[in-house]
Formats: C-alpha cells, structure tokens, sequence
C-alpha cells in the first residue's frame, strides 16, 4: 500500500488525521487548540518531524536494499515499484474517458485544415462530463420552471416564511424544556415534588436568615400570608428573587448565585407556604395579593 500512496499525501494525510483526533479530545472552547495552548502546537510540530523523520529512514532503508541487490533483483525491485494496481488504472482510464480525449497517435483523424502560423487545429468533441451537465441542466430547467411558474410551487419568500414560523415554534416548545432559559415573564408554578425539594434546599441555604426556616419572617417579611409587598404570583416573586427587593433596605439580587432554574425552584417552594402555619408569624406587610384568575 505505501508504494501506491505516494510520500507528499501520506505526510499530510496522516498529521492532519492525528491534529483532528487532538482538536477533538481537547476541550478548547472556540478557538483552536494549537492556538489557545502552545504545548499542543509544539506536540503537532513534534508529531510532524517525527512523521517525516520515519519517512525519510524508511527511504533510506530502501534505498540501502535496493544497492545490495545483483542487477537481476535490481530489474525485478524496479518493475514491481512501476507496476500500477489495477483500481488506480481504472480511475486513470475512467478519467481519460471522462475528458473524451482522443491519443496523440489518432490526431491526425480530427486535424482540420485550418493552419496558424504553423498552429494546426484539432476537431475535439467537448468532454462527456460537460455534455452531459449541460442535458442535465436542461432537465431541472425544465422541471424548475413547471413547478414555480406554471404549477405556482412556494417561493423563496414563501419557504423562508415558513421555515422562520416552524423555528419559532420550535423555540418555544424548547423553551418549555429548557429550564434555564425561563425568566420572570416565562416563568410558572413548579409542582414536580422534585423541584419543590429544589427549592426547599436552596430556601434554607440562602433565605432562612431573614425569613425564618417556616417562612414566617424575621428581617424579612412573612412569606406565609396573602400580603405581599412587591406582588405576589409566581411572576412577581422570581422577579423579585432575582433582582432584589426595595432600594436600600430590600434583600440582595439572586441572579448572580442562582441559576434560572433555581430561582424558578425557590419561587415556587415560597409560594407553597401560603396558608401555613409558621411558630412566630411576622405581622403582614404590603397590600393583599389576588391571582386574576382566582379573581374572575
């Protein structure tokens, strides 16, 4: 196989076969790897020298086999190094037909009698392969022009219209699974006794020093009655899990340490204490919060 390969294909063929293999072990972001770590420019550089080093020892060794050989083994070394595999003849040969090219020996069956300055001209036919692109191109002339201008087929408008509506909606049944793309005007009740646990967790890690572990207050306010001092409904709460309560004396913003998903999570665990009963109940700030549809 190496004879029939020659050495200016394999060399690249082989380093840029082993540079995919590394670019896609390591993890390197959007840039390149070679580019955002030098230690593995300097291995492809190695791995390169290397390859061509084996390259050229191998060469040699032949190179030394073939001057150890009589003159009768010379021949044969030679004539078995010339020999084409047959796959590689028919590609040339399949080629040559593909050009329609007549051999040097036949030119003078299609040389014309016109004569420039000693410039004699062949009556070549076009190649094959362009004849038969340009039938081919007839045929989808044809059938192109059938379906948009005689049988009103969709336009280039017409597709891309459809295909904008068909990503929209595929964005939206995305979005329904994708729970961190949710945000305060996406956002809906949790019930999945798993995210309710979520939520619990992250409420007792960040919010029981100001709300107590049953939600009944403390620096903050109640979160178990029906008062609520920036809205209530799971869309006011993210909102304000997220960006922070009142300036200056209002918790912090929790977009920075919770993802979507989490803030989705202890929006609807707080909300989940309506009605409870907490040990020592905060008295109740802010106005008294009715969901519209409880309201209709």
């Amino acid at each position: 196989m190496r004879k029939f390969i020659p050495a200016y294909i394999r060399v690249p063929v082989l380093f840029f076969l082993i540079a995919g293999l590394v670019e896609y072990f390591v993890d390197s972001g959007n840039e390149p790897a070679f580019i955002k770590y030098p230690a593995v420019l300097l291995f492809l550089l190695l791995v390169l020298v290397v390859i061509i080093s084996i390259e050229g020892i191998v060469s040699a060794l032949d190179n030394v086999l073939f001057q150890s050989l009589n003159e009768d083994e010379k021949a044969r070394f030679i004539v078995n190094n010339e020999q084409t595999p047959k796959f590689i003849q028919w590609i040339k040969d399949t080629y040559i037909k593909l050009l329609g090219q007549r051999p040097i020996a036949d030119e003078s069956e299609i040389v014309l009698d016109h004569n420039y300055d000693g410039i004699r001209e062949l009556d070549n036919s076009l190649p094959p392969w362009w004849k038969y692109a340009f039938y081919i191109s007839i045929v989808f002339a044809i059938v192109y022009m059938l379906k948009y201008e005689v049988f009103d087929g969709d336009s280039q408008i017409d597709e891309y219209n459809t295909e904008l509506a068909e990503a929209k909606i595929a964005i939206e049944e995305y979005k329904k699974t994708a729970k961190d793309l949710v945000d305060a005007n996406t956002v809906t009740v949790l019930t999945d006794a798993s995210d309710l646990s979520a939520g619990k967790s992250i409420f007792e890690t960040n919010c029981v020093a100001c709300h107590m572990a049953d939600g009944g207050g403390g620096i903050g306010p109640n979160l178990t009655d029906d008062h609520w001092i920036l809205g209530g409904g799971i869309k006011n709460v993210f909102h304000t899990v997220s960006e922070g309560g009142r300036d200056g004396k209002g918790m912090i913003a929790w977009k920075q340490s919770l993802k979507p998903v989490q803030i989705a999570q202890v929006s609807s665990y707080i909300l989940s204490l309506q009605g409870t009963t907490p040990a020592k109940p905060k008295a109740a700030e802010g106005e008294i919060w009715v969901e519209e549809t409880a309201a209709e």
